[in-house]
């Protein structure tokens, strides 16, 4: 495999300090110019002390001033802002999971989306009590499509998915009032009690921050996980490579942001379409390479292997490079900067959904029935765009890494039926991870998501927590932005096992696995959950016992608040490198890091050091093996 060689923070940082001068030389801006501008930020903000959703206001909350006009105190506010900071991300991500089940239903055999991974739709058929049996499989798409829709807005019961967790967690849940119904409703119900005059008890409103964060990972987000997989294929292990040295100096280079995979695929496919190829060329280009930001770049790398150019705060680096004939976006984490930036180059800013549309872009607007046209608009509209292309400006850092990425649940069980005793052993099953782990080989596992944040320095949270669980053979599956960070740094390469221990060290080199596990976007945190909730039935344990905990150490948008609220909901202690906006009150700090514990048998821990945050994870990881007498 040859020696690794990790690229550092450093290095990255470099590369970045170079591209802005680039930018500087054109007049562009850059985040980061703006967090200069921004700083120091509203500590009313920060503390979450602040009320602005009636007009008797804005209230804001000081030793003079202990209440709002309305006389509700600091505790109900920082409550209510959580709770509407919830909804926000249970809505987006579910929004999400919306849309794939509206693709799922427009599948045709001769369509533009095809049913990629039939045998899984069966299996959900099965799993949701629909008869499969002489069906179509496009009429089972179609009914299931249906019945997942149905998910979002149904009048009674709680989601269908909810029956993958083990018989104790469902009952934890279900004595806790915390199951979500309908996925709609649990959005509509956080939105209704944070209206004026309706709830001010911490308690009630963390509550329902749980129920709707649940309606999200058990909810939408395992919806467009699932039915990603059925229409584009169940991702397993393949080989990429990762950070801006993936752009091509002599190519086309069209980046596809965001986080619908809806968009990305057809976009690659008709990038790798012959017609298109021969198109470039005409152009002047060699030819075609799409790589990708954020998590639509998670979703093409882990089914096609196309490149991760970067993460979030990466996004404005890709047109800096001068060689970005079209950045294409869909919704979410989309800086509205990418416009005026993209104007101080020749790059188009095309943007394709009625939910994310931004001032200096050019609209393209995609949809299911006109996918395959519009992909080609935007794969011929950047070719055409190549010989606008100012060589002056171009500088593509010279820095790239190799990467193993798409451990979907049923790609790592497929990978531990590989280290199994098939003479004696049941395979099928994490019991391989299972043992593991209570022999000690490995520790635990640390399941490490979430964004870049520039009130952290990016990148370096992510890469160092890694470095130092993996030494510790703690195995690391990550998501997301996170997920990323890992593999521009060259932690998703398998020469990577020669910074764990020697323990984790030995796994890797059996199984063939790098130590830190791509399991895909942020949406696919889900599946996460379903890995837990099956090493707890194959183990006989309950979530809360296993020895692994979660940690989104740059977090920042409300999506982040929502995932952490369901995994924690779902059994499992999460530890947060920035301060949710709770600060304010004594209450609201004590019901997330303690008061929850009594509900779902984990909690929340804010440790803004980074040294002391992966201590105090080692440290709980250590509690749970104690307690386990393993």
């Amino acid at each position: 495999m040859g020696d690794l060689k990790l690229t550092t923070v450093e290095e990255m940082e470099a590369a970045t300090a170079r591209l802005l001068e680039t930018g500087a030389k054109v007049g562009a801006d850059a985040w980061q110019l703006r967090v200069k501008n921004q700083t120091p930020h509203c500590k009313f903000g920060e503390q979450g002390v602040c009320c602005r959703i009636c007009a008797m206001g804005p209230c804001r909350i000081t030793p003079k001033a202990p209440r709002g006009i309305c006389g509700c105190d600091v505790h109900g506010i920082v409550g209510r802002n959580y709770l509407k900071f919830t909804a926000g991300g249970a809505a987006t991500h579910s929004d999400h999971g919306r849309e794939i089940c509206h693709t799922l239903y427009a599948a045709q055999p001769d369509g533009a989306y095809k049913v990629k991974d039939p045998e899984k739709l069966i299996r959900i058929a099965k799993e949701w009590g629909v008869e499969t049996e002489g069906k179509d499989i496009y009429d089972l798409a179609h009914e299931m499509a249906e019945t997942a829709l149905m998910e979002y807005g149904k009048p009674f019961g709680v989601q269908r998915w909810l029956k993958r967790a083990p018989e104790h967690t469902q009952k934890l849940w279900h004595d806790a009032e915390i199951e979500p119904r309908a996925i709609d409703r649990e959005v509509a119900t956080s939105l209704h009690m944070t209206h004026m005059g309706c709830s001010s008890k911490p308690e009630a409103l963390v509550r329902q921050s749980l129920r709707a964060g649940l309606a999200d990972g058990w909810g939408g987000s395992m919806c467009g996980t699932e039915f990603s997989d059925v229409l584009f294929g169940t991702p397993k292990p393949i080989d990429t490579e990762a950070n801006l040295g993936v752009m091509n100096a002599d190519n086309v280079n069209i980046v596809v942001h965001g986080h619908d995979p809806s968009l990305s695929e057809m976009v690659c496919e008709y990038a790798d379409d012959p017609e298109m190829i021969a198109y470039a060329k005409s152009m002047g280009a060699k030819g075609i390479t799409v790589s990708g930001v954020c998590c639509t770049s998670n979703e093409v790398a882990m089914r096609r292997g196309v490149p991760m150019a970067g993460n979030f705060l990466q996004q404005e680096n890709v047109v800096l490079t001068g060689a970005c004939e079209a950045i294409v976006v869909d919704v979410q984490c989309i800086f509205p900067a990418l416009g005026p930036l993209s104007k101080c180059f020749h790059t188009k800013f095309i943007t394709t959904s009625p939910i994310a549309q931004m001032p200096d872009s050019d609209y393209i607007r995609f949809d299911v029935g006109t996918a395959a046209e519009k992909a080609k608009q935007i794969v011929m509209t950047a070719c055409e765009n190549f010989k606008n292309r100012k060589p002056d400006l171009v500088y593509i850092p010279d820095m790239k890494q190799k990467a193993t990425v798409g451990y979907s649940l049923e790609a790592l069980v497929k990978t531990l039926d590989g280290v199994t005793n098939s003479q004696v052993d049941v395979t099928g099953t994490t019991k391989p991870l299972i043992e593991c782990i209570t022999s000690g080989v490995i520790r635990g596992a640390v399941a490490m998501v979430g964004c870049n944040n520039p009130k952290i320095r990016p990148d370096y949270a992510h890469i160092e927590l890694m470095k130092k669980l993996i030494a510790n053979d703690i195995v690391v599956v990550a998501s997301g932005c996170s997920a990323q960070a890992a593999a521009k740094a060259g932690l998703m390469d398998k020469a990577a096992k020669d910074l764990c221990g020697a323990g984790l060290k030995r796994v890797c080199e059996l199984a063939d696995i790098p130590p830190v596990l791509h399991m895909g976007s942020c949406v696919d945190i889900s599946r996460m959950m379903v890995l837990v909730a099956e090493l707890a039935k194959d183990s006989g344990l309950n979530i809360s016992q296993l020895p692994v905990v979660g940690c989104a150490p740059e977090w920042m948008s409300e999506k982040a608040v929502s995932i952490g609220n369901y995994v924690v909901a779902t059994g499992i202690d999460t530890f947060l490198g920035v301060d949710p906006y709770v600060a304010g009150s004594s209450e609201m700090g004590q019901w997330l890091t303690e008061g929850v514990r009594d509900w779902v048998e984990a909690a929340y821990t804010v440790e803004t050091d980074i040294e002391k945050l992966v201590d105090k994870m080692i440290d709980r990881i250590e509690e749970k093996r104690t307690a386990l007498g393993i």
